[in-house]
This record gives C-alpha cells, sequence and structure tokens, in this order.
C-alpha cells in the first residue's frame, strides 16, 4: 500500500553522511539518532565502523546476525563495562544493568508481576488516568496549543504512579523528573571519558552525582515499601505489592528491600519515558498522515461508539494496533541497545568479530534497512496487517529481543493503546506551523525541544 501523503521530515530513508563514532556511544544528531554510523549499515548485514579510538566497532543489522549476538551466543556478548555502570549508577541491579544468574533469578521472580492476567489488572487505572487527563482538553479551546511531549510525560507519569504505587502522578512528578533529568545530563561525555586513568576517576565522580539526584526518590520509594510490608493484607494490589510478595519460582526466594527498589526505579523511569516517547511519535505521524488518522478514528468511533475503552476492547481494535506498531518501527523509542563487546573471537554473517570487538544493534538501523522493508521511510500502518507478508524474526525489536526483551512490553502496548483510543475519540492534534521537528536522543528519543501541537476537537 502506498500512501498518497507526504512522508513526515525525519523518516527519511538515507542516513547523514558518516563520522565516527567514539567508542560505542554515539551523539545524536538532529535528524537522526545516530548520525556517526555510515550509510552502508542500512544496506549491508555487518559493517565495521573505523572509530578514532582505533577499537573495533561492527554495527549488526542481519535479522541472524542479531539473534546470533542476542540469544544463540548472549553470553559471549555482554555490555560493555561502561554502559553497565552507568545503568548500575541509575537503577543498580535492575533488569537493565544486571547480567547472569542475578538477572535470570530477578527476571523470574518478576516475570508473574507483568504476565496476561497481571497487565489486565493493571488496565483500568491506564484507562481511568487517560480519560481524566482527557478532561483538562476538554477544558482547552478549539485550537489550543498543546505542548504534547510534556503532556505525554505528565499522563504516563500520572499511569505508572497509579499502577505501580496507587498514588496519584503529582505527588511524585517533581522528584522523578529531577532523578531522570540528572542521569540524562550525565550522559554527556568526551574524549577524556575514555582516557586511562583519568577516564576512571572522572567516571566515578559521574556515578556519585547520579547516586546523589537519586536521593530523594530513592528515599520515597523505601518509605512505601516499609509502609506496605508493614502492613501487607491492608495495602492495595499493585505491582508494588506484587514485587513484594513475588518469590523466584525456582528457588522460592523473596527480593529484599534494595533489590526491589532497584526494579522499581528500573520499572518507572523506563516505563513512563518510553511510553511518553512513543506517544510523541504516534501524534506527530498522525498529523502528517490524515488519512490514517481518519481510518484510525473511524475505528474507534465503531468499536467504542463513544464510550471509554476497556482492556477487553483492544484486541477489536486492529487498526489502532497497527498504527501503534509502525510507529514504533519508524520511531523506536530506544533506537539503540547496549553496545556488547565480544569476550571470544567470532564471526557473524561472514564478518570476523575479534576478541574485544563492539557489536551494536539498533532497532532504529533494522527498522530502517533496505534489505528487510520496502520503502522504509514510508508510514504504512498495513505493513502489520494479519495478511502482511511474514517478515523474519529479529527484523522487528522495538522491545529489544532475546532473553532481554523488555518484560514491560506488554505493559507498555497496553497503555499506549488505552491512551490512544481515549484521546483520539476525541481530538486529532496538527503540528505547529512553521514548527520543524527535530531528534534528540539520549537512552529515549524525543522531540528535541518538545512538540508543540495544535488541538481540534472532532
Amino acid at each position: 500500500m502506498s500512501l498518497a501523503e507526504p512522508t513526515p521530515k525525519l523518516a527519511a530513508s538515507d542516513p547523514p553522511p558518516a563520522r565516527m563514532p567514539l567508542f560505542g556511544m554515539e551523539k545524536a544528531g538532529r535528524k537522526h539518532p545516530f548520525p556517526n554510523i555510515p550509510p552502508q549499515a542500512y544496506e549491508v548485514p555487518v559493517l565495521k565502523v573505523p572509530t578514532i579510538t582505533g577499537i573495533s566497532y561492527y554495527v549488526v543489522s542481519d535479522p541472524a546476525g542479531v539473534k546470533q549476538v542476542l540469544l544463540d551466543k548472549v553470553a559471549n556478548y555482554p555490555k560493555t563495562e561502561r554502559e553497565r555502570r552507568y545503568f548500575s549508577a541509575m537503577f543498580g541491579d535492575g533488569l537493565l544493568s544486571t547480567d547472569g544468574e542475578l538477572w535470570r533469578t530477578h527476571r523470574r521472580t518478576m516475570a508473574p508481576s507483568f504476565s496476561p492476567p497481571s497487565v489486565a489488572a493493571y488496565a483500568p487505572a491506564m484507562a481511568a488516568s487517560a480519560l481524566a487527563f482527557r478532561t483538562r482538553w476538554d477544558q482547552q479551546p478549539e485550537g489550543a496549543e498543546i505542548e504534547v511531549a510534556e503532556a505525554m510525560t505528565d499522563l504516563t507519569l500520572e499511569i505508572i504512579a497509579r499502577t505501580m504505587f496507587s498514588t496519584d502522578g503529582a505527588s511524585v512528578s517533581a522528584t522523578v523528573r529531577h532523578s531522570m533529568e540528572g542521569a540524562m545530563a550525565e550522559l554527556n561525555m568526551n574524549l577524556l571519558d575514555i582516557l586511562p586513568v583519568i577516564g576512571d576517576v572522572r567516571f566515578r565522580a559521574r556515578e556519585k552525582r547520579i547516586a546523589a539526584v537519586f536521593a530523594e526518590m530513592d528515599a520515597d520509594i523505601a518509605r512505601m515499601i516499609e509502609d506496605r510490608k508493614a502492613n501487607p493484607t491492608d495495602g492495595p494490589q499493585d505491582l508494588l505489592s506484587r514485587l513484594i510478595e513475588a518469590r523466584d519460582s525456582e528457588g522460592g526466594e523473596t527480593m529484599s528491600a534494595k533489590e526491589i527498589r532497584d526494579q522499581v526505579v528500573t520499572i518507572f523511569l523506563a516505563g513512563h519515558e518510553t511510553t511518553a516517547a512513543t506517544m510523541c511519535w504516534v501524534w506527530y505521524l498522525l498529523s502528517q498522515h490524515p488519512t490514517v488518522a481518519a481510518r484510525l478514528q473511524a475505528e474507534l468511533d465503531t468499536v467504542l461508539a463513544g464510550r471509554p475503552p476497556t482492556h477487553e476492547d483492544l484486541p477489536g481494535l486492529t487498526y489502532t494496533r497497527m498504527v501503534v506498531d509502525e510507529a514504533l518501527r519508524v520511531y523506536p523509542a530506544a533506537p539503540g541497545i547496549s553496545t556488547r563487546v565480544a569476550l571470544e573471537a567470532d564471526e557473524i554473517c561472514g564478518m570476523k568479530i575479534p576478541k574485544g570487538g563492539m557489536v551494536a544493534i539498533a532497532p532504529w538501523i533494522l527498522h530502517r534497512h533496505k534489505l528487510l522493508w520496502d520503502d522504509p521511510g514510508r508510514f504504512d500502518p498495513e505493513r502489520f496487517a494479519k495478511d502482511a507478508p511474514e517478515r523474519p524474526r529479529f527484523a522487528y525489536m522495538p522491545f529489544g529481543g532475546g532473553p532481554k526483551v523488555c518484560i514491560g512490553a506488554s505493559l507498555a502496548t497496553t497503555e499506549v493503546m488505552l491512551i490512544l483510543a481515549t484521546l483520539a475519540q476525541r481530538y486529532s492534534l496538527e503540528l505547529k506551523p512553521g514548527h520543524e521537528v527535530e531528534v534528540q536522543q539520549q537512552i529515549t528519543m524525543r522531540p528535541r525541544g518538545g512538540l508543540p501541537m495544535i488541538l481540534h476537537r472532532r
């Protein structure tokens, strides 16, 4: 299907000119999140990229090669020590920062809290938050300007606060924003950070600064954990309670307060941030493709007939899901997966990987690869229709892949679906005339400087 509408500015399939990455953590570009990666990465299975440090660096974009790194030989490709230390400073021993048996134990322990029945149990709180948020837009005049990036952050903070802590987002919003902004600021690195001795000194100072910005949030979480443990039968059955009660299916152990804190911070920050980013790109893409927006709204009108959506409605919102899936292809909230380092020499799709070589897998590149997608720069929800051609496994991975696929993928998709169905029933958004949308990548990918849009009632 070819859409007779303009392709979004940021959805161009032609990458920018190549520049050399420093050591695997590329600086974000304004049009693309990986301006340092050569254009050939979008055309070949594996590309060796020159670096100014001389470290061997490879971009893997073949589904079979991705499977080899993330699944078949996952033990040979752990995260780099620098990235592991950065995530550990933020998330402690959360799922994003651990490997090996500790990660497997925590994953088993937490899995029931993200099972389909658990996600369904969280859905009413998500839907109620989205509906309450819609009343704020109801109070705005027709044609009001909305800062959508800020609005979606407020909404997803409220939703994660209600589903995790059974509290409103306003009570934790300021603390979370302070922690997130402080940690993100520490992503900015330069050549001094990779020099022997001085680089390690600088990174230890960075870790201390990250710990300091998380101190207030840590104290709040510790108090909530203590309160729940003191009243185990009287508290709500939210995500925090489920994590406190969770037991490893093999050993039967529960998590310590420190382990619960680390997982709570991981879920809270990663959960709300990725969902907010996804909703920003969904609104932007719909504003650029009115035919898609009209078909989406027609489905919502037919299935919901003006009432708020529930979890039970989601299977019937097939086109809505197609829109979300295609938005996640064009603008994956996390455009890159942590760089991996080869513990032993290997070969990926005919390319020899030396011991110590760095391997990068980027959903942004996979989702726009010319060998995997027809006209990859075009926004086309029909790619995800039930009768669409089957795509290779690991060609599409907005939530990662392999054993470490995001544990909250189903939760995030449910949240996005409920938000979109609630708001798009009544409103459409138009990009503010003259505003140029640019990419800003830190851990997630957001519109640089926000996303001003004009609110229109249907």
